[in-house]
């Protein structure tokens, strides 16, 4: 699937690669998925900053600022005011304007997805872009995107939507994309359910498309009921591709009770040896989603996981199955226990029985010593053990009686590194839980003598910790202070920080003096000041020593770029930020003022004038603003009242030795010779 949206990436430690893409993998599997904490409703100085980055002469700027009004909760944000509608109309020019680029069309379209009502005289203006064949396919894509999450708003245009799924002449990514924006918009796409199942029964329809209008189906609920019998079919239907199957079992088991008649389907699937691992796991989750409905077959599902013969995939789809049942699965909890402990059951399918055990929660309470000890023996497989430290960590209370265990695991220096660093993860994952043991973690990050990647994961966890790490805020702001310290840890103690919110204000100074503080690595400054974007709005004084790391040597543009609108986000976008990006940090040239007012001018001088006293200690930026107060100076035609602010800047410029006096000294003496 393409990218929808692309952006300056966060940086990854290399030499925490293999870890951390082995708990990517445990994340991304549907028995550990994690629900997404819901997005924050900004304050109106952050969301000022984001709209006033979109008039940046940069078009990435633009696309930052877009992607940054993702992270927040924009719908219904009464305390904003028109402040959404402004956003919207921004976004709709550029999503329609065809010189701009794709990316940036791209990030326009999403926004307007978020914006709910405001976005509301628009969705036409996002139909046609969606409908234009001249128009890039990305771009096209982001628009359906966008109409999916529009809701009611973008009901007169379903039939449009709907419209796409026909149309062969396109790339199957996009009748993909709209018959995912039908099943995003519930209610409003019911009329069209038939021509969706329609699409998903023709066998001439790239199979893609099918797969796409398999899982619209699923997210339609009661709309999609008339057309389960049709699902059943399909996953029965041996001539039909496997994957479009696998899209089958995967909508029934998100049906629930609409599914219950074709529950032996997915049984029967699940027990076929002749379809492919892929269809086969997918029922088994399927049939974990359906609760009471599949309590019949839950035995069935024990004996998959059980049977050594069945490819290790089908076992995990078993595992994860059983993981999600709870109470139904209840009888067969002493199985998956069973499973984690013999030590000639493969490893993924192993790991697999922990991580289900850490979804059974109250169900797994009388197994919970098992996993405990899997996790504490070391003559067990590294990632069962990790996996066992995962499912710890997701018991909360149910674990508590072993979060010793897990911190004597963390502590205890003969163990892996990769063991030590998933026990951390638990910890940081048990939140109150793990309370008395966050000293603990404390104590691996401040000790130099842990491996890195161990002390990284302290980090993270004390980050995710929130509240209940508040007493060690103080370490993790002295381990982004230390200069001995690897810049890729710094990274990650700046990336903690930021969820630490209203317990860091103490630490705004020290975060600014890392920003000053060249010889730190870029990322490292980056993202800490994209930490203080969440802490509170800068001052001018403060401001300068973000607009002053453009200036730095070897700055590539998409640094520029990001620095740029860290500046506008953090100083709120009032007029005085705004006024100085017109004129520093190398603005686009077709933004600068050919000619200025008087008003203009007087009003550039003078928070130029505010600017320049917090400017002296930045040689580079004080250098450019000495050259942007000259050619100010001469674009406008100045009066007598003018004498005192065109003096004040003769007078900084002359004490610091920059030629530009000349330039200041020859305006005041024509002035006064009027």
């Amino acid at each position: 699937m393409p990218k929808h949206l692309h952006q300056i990436k966060e940086r990854s430690p290399f030499f925490l690669f293999p870890f951390i893409l082995l708990l990517s993998l445990l994340l991304a599997l549907p028995w550990v998925s994690a629900k997404e904490p819901p997005k924050p409703k900004p304050e109106a100085w952050q969301i000022n900053g984001i709209v006033a980055a979109l008039d940046d002469g940069y078009d990435r700027v633009k696309q930052l600022a877009f992607y940054n009004l993702g992270e927040y909760d924009l719908k219904d944000s009464k305390s904003l005011g028109k402040k959404p509608e402004d956003i919207a109309q921004k976004a709709a020019k550029l999503l329609k304007d065809k010189s701009v680029d794709q990316y940036v069309r791209i990030s326009a379209a999403v926004a307007l997805g978020n914006l709910g009502e405001a976005a509301k005289p628009y969705v036409k203006d996002i139909l046609d872009i969606l409908k234009d064949k001249s128009v890039d396919q990305s771009v096209r894509i982001s628009a359906a995107v966008a109409l999916g999450n529009l809701g009611e708003v973008a009901k007169p245009y379903v039939k449009d939507i709907a419209n796409i799924l026909k149309d062969k002449s396109v790339h199957s990514n996009l009748p993909y994309r709209a018959a995912e924006a039908l099943g995003n918009l519930g209610e409003v796409a019911k009329p069209y359910v038939k021509n969706i199942a329609g699409i998903l029964k023709d066998k001439s329809v790239d199979k893609f498309v099918r797969y796409g209008a398999a899982v619209a189906l699923g997210k339609l609920g009661d709309g999609a009921k008339p057309y389960v019998k049709n699902l059943a079919d399909i996953l029965k239907d041996k001539s039909v591709d496997q994957d479009v199957r696998s899209a089958t079992a995967e909508v029934l088991g998100n049906l629930g009770e609409a599914a219950k008649p074709y529950v032996k389907n997915l049984a029967d699937i699940l027990k076929d040896k002749s379809v492919n691992s892929n269809l086969r796991y997918n029922a088994a989750v399927a049939l974990g989603k359906l609760g009471e409905a599949a309590k019949p077959y839950v035995k069935d599902i024990a004996d998959i996981l059980k049977d050594k013969s069945v490819d290790q995939h089908v076992r995990n789809g078993a595992a994860v199955a059983l993981g999600n049942l709870g109470e139904v699965a209840k009888p067969y909890v002493k199985d998956i226990a069973d499973i984690l402990k013999d030590k000639t059951v493969n490893t993924s399918v192993r790991s697999g029985a922990a991580v289900a055990l850490g979804n059974l929660g109250e169900v797994a309470k009388p197994y919970v010593k098992d996993i405990a000890d899997i996790l504490k023996d070391k003559s067990v497989d590294q990632y069962v053990r990790i996996s066992a430290a995962s499912a710890l960590g997701n018991l909360g209370e149910v674990a508590k009686p072993y979060v010793k265990n897990i911190a004597d695991i963390l502590k205890d220096k003969t163990v892996s590194t990769s063991i030590r660093s998933s026990a951390v993860v638990a910890l940081g994952n048990l939140g109150e839980v793990a309370k008395p043991y966050v000293k603990d973690i404390a104590d691996i990050l401040k000790d130099k003598t842990v491996n890195i990647s161990v002390r990284s994961s302290a980090v993270v966890a004390l980050g995710n910790l929130g509240k209940v790490a508040k007493p060690y805020v103080k370490d993790v702001a002295d381990f982004l202070k230390d200069k001995s310290v690897n810049s890729n840890l710094r990274y990650s103690a700046a990336v903690a920080l930021g969820k630490l919110g209203e317990a860091l204000q103490p630490y705004v100074k020290d975060i600014l003096d890392i920003l000053k503080e060249k010889s730190v690595d870029q990322s490292v400054r980056s993202r800490a000041a994209q930490t203080l974007g969440k802490i509170e709005q800068l001052k001018l004084d403060s401001i300068v020593v973000i607009l002053d790391g453009i200036y730095d040597q070897g700055q590539s543009e998409s640094e520029i770029v990001q620095l740029r609108f860290l500046t506008y986000l953090l100083g709120g976008g009032t007029d005085e930020v705004k006024t100085l990006l017109i004129w520093l940090g190398f603005p686009e040239t077709k933004t600068i003022p050919a000619q200025l007012s008087h008003d203009q001018g007087d009003k550039t001088l003078k928070i130029f004038a505010q600017a320049w006293e917090p400017s002296r200690d930045f040689a580079l930026l004080q250098k450019d603003l000495a050259k942007q107060i000259a050619i100010v100076a001469t674009k406008v035609s100045w009066q007598p009242q003018d004498i005192l602010i065109l003096e004040t800047h003769y007078k900084n410029l002359k004490n610091a030795r920059y030629n530009e006096a000349d330039s200041l000294e020859s305006v005041i003496v024509n002035l006064k010779s009027r």
